[in-house]
């Protein structure tokens, strides 16, 4: 899925702070629930603000009287960044940022809370390891949480916090925590989220933050940094057993000065596929299959990785690399290089869970471009089978699908895929739904298994 963290964000972060260990993380919440605030409280009191920019929002905050008499910072000046947003006092765009502590380096991506903006939670959220949902301590679960929550088991992001937020309001009430996190534990259940842990927090204030708070002295569970900082990330998983998967951007062919490690003859008969490792892990000499949307595979071995002037024995996720094969195959961009035997046979049609995410409404019978991978296909929208309903959690019947909607469809392709199930592979399983007439993105889709591979399939499950 292209909804991801920009790559000058990851670049930045790994110049300035290193390549170690990196988590990913989005905000999500209701309007006004104190999601920038929060993460100006992270940046703050880790310490990963300048000095110049503290004191750019300090004169910010006391111009506009923020704190009263006493005086105070506005955090969300930190990451509220576009003018719109500053005038408002709301989130509009996803604001990325990034941090580090002597464990761990972070990529944040703080999402709007307002309705009309759900679609930027979904981009902020889908290359997430976790996602922090704030909930008001003075309003409990709203049907806003309901879908961010959706959203989050749509993705399947691996991890979900719960920062119960301005719990300073409710006079630090254990019991109002307690309620909270139980009306959670019940979404997520229904939902078939594997766990949601609750904090109570005091974004404003600090409490349980960065820094344990005396004041909710019932509270004995780690603070929102101290979870952070401990939870499994994504690259720190063991994807050896993942089968490998390389879709293929570019191809290569000889320019400029002699390669590194190649002779004359090698160089002028240079051709290489460039593209990122998006699951497991590929060696020189592994047999692979090479898979062109509507033909048949075709196998052949890998007799080079190539990085930057370099040569790699073997490659993992997420490298990007050039691959070099023994066989010269017609491959071009929109290909998709796996491990040989592995990939499922490809198909035209695609069942597959959305979210929704243009005015434009969805009806039966539209035309759309499906774009998996580095393929981007035409489609025919045959059936709209289902729409979860917000109040209850469960899928009714529907016609179509409106803006913030999650369904679920029948798309016939125009080429056949290989299409992989989002459960079992979040990453190759994902793809967008475009308009042919605009271009603009229509929905965001995670693949499902075909109907008769099991008796139940959900997208939460």
């Amino acid at each position: 899925m292209s909804t991801s963290t920009p790559l000058d964000v990851i670049e930045s972060a790994e110049a300035v702070l290193g390549t170690g260990s990196l988590f990913r993380f989005a905000t999500a919440g209701s309007v006004d629930d104190g999601k920038s605030t929060l993460v100006g409280r992270l940046l703050h009191d880790s310490k990963a603000i300048l000095a110049d920019q503290l004191d750019a929002v300090a004169r910010t905050s006391a111009d506009r009287g923020f704190g009263g008499e006493k005086g105070g910072l506005d955090l969300a000046l930190l990451t509220d960044g576009l003018r719109a947003e500053r005038e408002q006092g709301i989130t509009i765009d996803v604001a990325y940022r990034y941090f580090a502590t002597d464990r761990r380096t972070f990529i944040l991506a703080d999402c709007p809370g307002h309705v009309q903006y759900t679609k930027n939670t979904v981009t902020g959220a889908s290359t997430a390891d976790a996602v922090v949902v704030l909930i008001d301590a003075r309003k409990g679960v709203l049907e806003q949480t309901r879908r961010h929550l959706s959203v989050v088991a749509l993705l399947r992001v691996p991890h979900v916090v719960v920062a119960v937020n301005k719990i300073d309001l409710v006079d630090f009430s254990e019991s109002v925590f307690v309620q909270i996190a139980d009306d959670v534990a019940q979404v997520a259940r229904e939902l078939g989220l594997r766990e949601a842990v609750a904090v109570p927090v005091s974004a404003l204030d600090g409490d349980n933050v960065v820094d344990r708070s005396d004041r909710t002295p019932w509270y004995t569970g780690p603070t929102l940094l101290e979870l952070l900082e401990t939870l499994p990330g994504t690259d720190e998983l063991d994807d050896a057993h993942e089968p490998f998967r390389f879709p293929v951007q570019t191809v290569i062919r000889p320019q400029g000065a002699l390669a590194p490690g190649l002779s004359e003859d090698e160089f002028r008969d240079y051709r290489a596929y460039a593209g990122q490792v998006t699951e497991g892990v590929v060696r020189v000499g592994d047999r692979v299959a090479v898979v062109t949307p509507g033909q048949a595979p075709r196998e052949t071995t890998v007799v080079g990785i190539d990085v930057a002037g370099r040569t790699l024995a073997e490659a993992a996720a997420p490298q990007s690399v050039a691959l070099r094969l023994a066989d010269e195959f017609d491959v071009s961009r929109g290909d998709t290089i796996a491990a040989a035997g592995t990939l499922p046979e490809s198909s035209a049609d695609l069942y597959a869970s959305l979210a929704w995410l243009s005015p434009k409404p969805l009806r039966e019978g539209a035309k759309v471009l499906v774009k998996h991978g580095t393929s981007t296909v035409r489609g025919l929208v045959r059936a709209v089978t289902g729409r979860l309903d917000l109040d209850t959690l469960a899928v009714s019947e529907a016609s179509g699908l409106e803006l913030n909607d999650i369904g679920e469809v029948q798309i016939r392709l125009a080429a056949a895929l290989p299409l992989e199930p989002y459960a079992t592979h979040r990453r190759t399983g994902a793809f967008l739904v475009i308009d042919p007439q605009d271009g603009n993105t229509l929905a965001a889709g995670m693949v499902r298994q075909h109907p008769g591979d099991s008796e139940d399939e959900r997208y939460w499950i």
